[in-house]
């Protein structure tokens, strides 16, 4: 049998290339010192780069005079951040799948320092925009640093370290005001750049020194041109959306920009479903869980970023309004510093909610949490206390909910796609907050008062911003709610079986299986096969290619491994190539199940040693709708044959051979209707199907009528 699968045991973190065949010893899960140095490192990454979303905002009233420009420039100074935040985020992260994860997570540590010293040294606006503009590109790293931990943690660290890094974005953006105001007041605005540059190279030190290299990886090919369609939608998006307020909604540019992103995205939708290895892939991401953690996180960005917007403006406000307290930008920024805590604090309960009842249950606990604070903050306006609790119960609500987002993303795509799935729902989220900050400008300066020379936003405007950030959160849930619940083996309740290991896993599995009278082998066969400990891995990455039975590649088949006790291990979707990638806890025995679109499945246990193994995996029986064509029993040659769908969409057509034989691949299960045409084109017949996913076989009869059961499908085949 020709060899179409290789299997190699995945490198130490050396950084070799995986999928090539190795002998080497499996690799050992890190110390549980090392293990904390990884989480911690990794988590100081992301608030510091999450502090560069809020670190200029203290110096805009002041930068058109420091800089020499107008305020409507200085403001590019955030925009420009934001862009290119959103444009690297799933760029990075799909090579980060590709070429490794910490060397791309070390790519865009550079881009931040590079970009802080440019800042920090040009002395001008362009250069301190172009310095922005670099620094916005390492907000890719949170996404790709949650794969990292998915990758390298013990499957008992995963769900707290998840939790806390991703609640790092809150963390840095809370802090990032009151740092930032203190550093410019007391040595100057240079300072700020300077030392945002010497903590990213420390970090880049201890990311090459600490963190390992992950060895789970996608062959193939970059997918620069959906990379570029993709970029250059979410440019006109993102700036239509941030400067439409500034602009005017119904202005030509913000017009013309939202043409253009309708366009683009019309262009890169079905080139991503054409090429064979997408910039993303949009196949995977329609799956329910996907799609529908996707779009709650749109509307949980849309919630969380009213109370970033406006708390320390309420703060700020004066008081001869009746409703502001006149704090200073220093003071209000550290009244935020309590909402930065508290999603340090909340990031332990809410992997301890998600051990315990599930990613979905915390996706809505969070929600819920905040709606309700959201709702309390329209009524807590009349001090300073009740603003600062109200915040810090919405940061409390914006940790739990963010949270579960990468565990639900990542229990539900390929081990080798977490990165850049994550990195799609982290594009999501800034979605969602961009649009967020448009509303706030809109509301916050349509509803204004005059105190004298000043035009002041109205108490009502804040209110209304929080009914909004309400509302969002209540749909929230209402989507979340219908994202499905993780599926356990037979016997293996209390068990998540995600593919990233959720820390509940193992104990669960093994409990029901006591608790059935099964041997912890059967219970957790990764942990049991050679004696490792639970929280030990040793992954290996299998790949391969899917054929048919002339040894033809399958494009988009699905190969799903499975533990022999029914817990899923991986899955992968082939290319246009019909090659896949599974990563597998360890080597050992696996079911394999294979299908693809007009072929019958097929399953298969196979043994995946450290050594290399040579299997096909090979469909071999194709799924057809078949018959004949006759003329009062007599064939017809060259008949038409056409399927279109009940609905009307054309689908194939074909002609009968000399014995009047037709044959075409089966599509895929529905209604549809199956019409016959003679040669000379003067009759034709034409009849409903109902058709699964088994083969099946209708005759067409020119000169009579339909049979019922041809009609029912009672005919269909094996």
């Amino acid at each position: 049998m020709p060899s179409h699968l290789a299997v190699s045991e995945e490198p130490s973190p050396s950084g070799r290339t995986a999928g090539r065949t190795s002998r080497r010893s499996p690799r050992k899960a890190a110390a549980p010192k090392r293990t904390s140095l990884v989480i911690t490192i990794l988590c100081l990454a992301g608030t510091v780069v999450a502090l560069q979303q809020t670190m200029v905002v203290p110096l805009l009233p002041d930068f058109p005079q420091i800089l020499h420009t107008s305020a409507d420039n200085a403001s590019w100074l955030v925009t420009v951040t934001l862009l290119t935040s959103a444009i690297a985020t799933p760029i990075i992260s799909r090579l980060a799948d590709m070429f490794g994860k910490r060397r791309m997570m070390v790519v865009a540590m550079v881009t931040m320092v590079v970009g802080s010293v440019i800042a920090a040294a040009g002395g001008s606006f362009v250069m301190l925009l172009i310095g922005r503009g670099f620094q916005g590109l390492a907000a890719s790293l949170i996404p790709v640093g949650i794969s990292i931990m998915r990758d390298e943690l013990p499957r008992e660290k995963v769900a707290s370290a998840v939790a806390l890094m991703s609640a790092t974005l809150g963390i840095g953006s809370a802090l990032g005001l009151p740092l930032a105001g203190v550093i410019y007041e007391s040595l100057g605005w240079q300072a700020i750049f300077w030392i945002s540059a010497g903590i990213g190279v420390l970090l880049i030190v201890a990311v090459v020194a600490i963190v390992p290299e992950s060895a789970v990886r996608t062959r193939g090919k970059f997918d620069a041109v959906g990379a570029a369609l993709l970029t250059a939608a979410l440019t006109a998006l993102l700036l239509a959306i941030s400067k439409g307020g500034e602009w005017g909604w119904t202005s030509e540019p913000v017009i013309l920009l939202f043409i253009g992103t309708v366009v683009f995205l019309a262009l890169w939708f079905p080139y991503e479903l054409r090429v064979s290895q997408p910039m993303v892939d949009l196949r995977t991401s329609a799956r329910k869980p996907v799609l529908l953690t996707n779009i709650a996180s749109i509307l949980v960005g849309f919630s969380m970023y009213a109370n970033m917007l406006s708390t320390t403006q309420q703060l700020q406000l004066p008081g001869v309004g009746g409703y502001g307290f006149g704090l200073s930008v220093v003071v209000a920024g550290l009244c935020m510093i309590p909402s930065g805590l508290a999603m340090v604090a909340l990031a332990p309960v809410s992997a301890a909610i998600t051990k315990r009842y599930g990613a979905k249950i915390t996706l809505i606990a969070g929600s819920l949490v905040l709606a309700v604070s959201y709702v309390a903050r329209v009524f807590l306006t009349g001090e300073v206390w009740m603003v600062i609790l109200g915040a810090t119960v919405v940061s409390m609500g914006t940790a739990i909910a963010y949270a579960a987002m990468p565990t639900l993303i990542m229990r539900s795509v390929p081990i080798t796609e977490t990165a850049s799935a994550n990195g799609l729902n982290s594009l999501l989220r800034a979605v969602g907050t961009s649009t967020m900050s448009a509303v706030v400008g809109a509301v916050l300066t349509s509803a204004v008062v005059h105190v004298g020379p000043l035009a002041l936003p109205t108490e009502n405007a804040f209110k209304e911003v929080f009914w909004y950030a309400a509302i969002a959160a209540l749909l929230s849930i209402g989507v979340s709610v219908f994202i499905p619940r993780v599926q356990t083996a037979p016997g293996l309740a209390g068990g998540t079986s995600t593919g990233m290991y959720d820390a509940g896993a193992p104990a669960g599995a093994a409990g029901a299986a006591r608790g059935a009278g099964l041997p912890a082998a059967v219970a957790h066969p990764v942990a049991a096969a050679d004696g490792r400990d639970a929280g030990e891995k040793s992954e290996i990455v299998v790949s391969g290619t899917v054929v048919g039975a002339g040894g033809t590649p399958i494009r988009q088949a699905v190969v799903n491994a499975l533990h022999t006790n029914g817990e899923p291990a991986d899955w992968s979707r082939a290319d246009n190539a019909g090659r896949y990638s599974l990563v597998l806890p360890a080597s050992g025995r696996y079911l394999i199940v294979s299908s693809a679109d007009s072929w019958a499945p097929s399953s298969r246990v196979l043994d995946f040693a450290d050594s290399s193994n040579t299997e096909d995996i090979e469909l071999t029986l194709r799924l057809t709708l078949s018959g004949t064509v006759v003329d009062g029993g007599l064939p017809l040659d060259h008949a038409l044959v056409t399927l279109t769908k009940a609905s009307g969409e054309f689908v194939m057509s074909t002609f009968s051979d000399a014995q009047g034989r037709y044959e075409v691949p089966l599509p895929a299960a529905g209604r549809y209707i199956l019409t016959g045409l003679e040669p000379e084109g003067l009759r034709s017949l034409s009849m409903q199907l109902s058709l699964s996913s088994r083969s099946a076989v209708v005759d067409l009869d020119l000169g009579g009528s339909p049979e019922p059961a041809m009609v029912a499908g009672a005919r269909a085949g094996a």
